[in-house]
C-alpha cells in the first residue's frame, strides 16, 4: 500500500509543473482515443512541428487492454502527454499500465515515459538506443526543447532508459495476450521496433511509416527502410497504426506512399551523385509533385532530399573503395 501511494505522489508532481498553467485545460490540444482493435485504441498526434500550444503532441501512441494490465506502444512527447494519455485510458479501464514498449527513441515519443515509470509501468526498447541516450544530440535536444518546449518540457524533464533493452524478436505474453515485438532496425532509426499482437491483427509500425504526411528521414538508413517497409506488409495485420497519421485499414496503399517516396528520393538525387550533378541543381530538377501536397512537405522536402543526397554520395564513395 504505501509503495502505491508513493508511486502516486511521485505522479501527481511530475503533473504539478503543467497543472499551474493558466487555462491549461481550454488550451490543451485534443486527445481522443481511436479503437483500431477489440481492446486496442490510438491517439493520433498533429501534422505539426512541436510547440508549446501543441505540447509538442506531434507522435502517436498506442494501447491494448489486457486482463492483466494495460500496454503502451510509445509514450508521447511531454509529460504532460502522458498523463492525458493515462486519464484516457483509465476512461476505459481501471487496468494498471504494465508496460511501455518504445519503438525509437525520437523526443516527439518518449519525453513522456517518466509518468508512466512513476505509475510503475516496465519499459521495454531496443539496446541500439542507448547510444542515442548517452550522446551529446539527446542532451542538447533535451535543453532546447526545455527551451522552446516550456512549459511542458521542463528542468524536471528527462530521457528515461529502458527496464528492458532486448537485442532482436521478442514476444511477450501479458493476461493472455501476446505481443511480438521485432527489431526492424536501421531504418528510421537504429533501434526501430515493430509490435504485432495477433489477436488484435493489429501492427505498431513506429516511425518506419508516416500515413498521409512526409515522413522525416533525417539521416536513416533509406536503403533499408525500404526493404523494412516490406517486411510491415507481410504481417496479418487488419490495421497498422503509424508513428504520424491515422492508422490504415489498407496497409499495401498507404505504407506504399512512404516506400514510394523513399523510392523517389534515392533515385533522383542517386542519379544525381552519379552524373555530378550540385544539390541545388538536382533539387530544382527533381519533379516532386507527386508529394508537393502532402502535409510537412515544406518543412521536411528540401531537408529529406539532401540528407538522402549525402547518404548517397557516402554510399559511392564507399563502393569506390572496395
Amino acid at each position: 500500500m504505501r509503495h502505491t501511494f508513493l508511486r502516486a505522489l511521485l505522479a501527481l508532481s511530475l503533473a504539478l509543473p503543467f497543472a499551474g498553467h493558466a487555462g491549461a485545460a481550454d488550451d490543451e490540444p485534443p486527445l481522443q482515443t481511436v479503437q483500431v482493435g477489440p481492446n486496442s485504441h490510438y491517439v493520433q498526434g498533429l501534422s505539426q512541428l512541436g510547440s508549446p500550444k501543441n505540447q509538442n503532441f506531434i507522435s502517436n501512441a498506442g494501447f491494448v487492454i489486457t486482463p492483466a494490465g494495460v500496454v503502451v506502444v510509445d509514450a508521447l512527447g511531454s509529460p504532460r502527454l502522458a498523463e492525458r494519455l493515462t486519464q484516457a485510458i483509465r476512461r476505459l479501464t481501471d487496468q494498471p499500465v504494465t508496460h511501455v514498449i518504445v519503438t525509437h527513441y525520437h523526443a516527439d515519443h518518449i519525453y513522456g515515459l517518466q509518468y508512466f515509470k512513476a505509475l510503475g509501468a516496465q519499459v521495454i526498447a531496443h539496446g541500439a538506443a542507448r547510444e542515442y541516450i548517452q550522446s551529446d544530440t539527446a542532451r542538447l535536444r533535451l535543453e532546447a526543447s526545455r527551451t522552446e518546449l516550456a512549459p511542458w518540457i521542463g528542468a524536471s524533464t528527462r530521457i528515461v532508459p529502458a527496464d528492458t533493452w532486448i537485442d532482436g524478436p521478442m514476444a511477450m505474453k501479458v493476461g493472455g495476450v501476446v505481443f511480438q515485438i521485432d527489431h526492424v532496425g536501421p531504418s528510421h532509426t537504429p533501434e526501430d521496433l515493430t509490435v504485432f499482437v495477433p489477436s488484435e491483427r493489429l501492427l505498431f509500425a513506429g516511425d518506419l511509416f508516416f500515413n498521409g504526411r512526409l515522413p522525416f528521414v533525417g539521416k536513416a538508413n533509406s536503403s533499408q527502410w525500404i526493404l523494412s517497409l516490406e517486411r510491415l506488409l507481410a504481417f496479418d495485420a487488419r490495421a497498422v497504426v503509424p508513428g504520424h497519421g491515422a492508422a490504415s485499414t489498407e496497409p499495401k496503399k498507404d505504407i506504399g506512399m512512404t516506400r514510394d517516396y523513399l523510392r523517389h528520393l534515392r533515385q533522383s538525387m542517386g542519379k544525381a551523385v552519379e552524373d555530378f550533378v550540385p544539390f541545388e541543381e538536382a533539387y530544382a530538377r527533381t519533379d516532386w509533385s507527386a508529394f508537393e501536397h502532402m502535409p510537412m512537405y515544406g518543412f521536411a522536402n528540401r531537408m529529406n532530399a539532401y540528407n538522402t543526397y549525402l547518404l548517397l554520395e557516402e554510399e559511392a564513395l564507399g563502393q569506390k573503395k572496395r
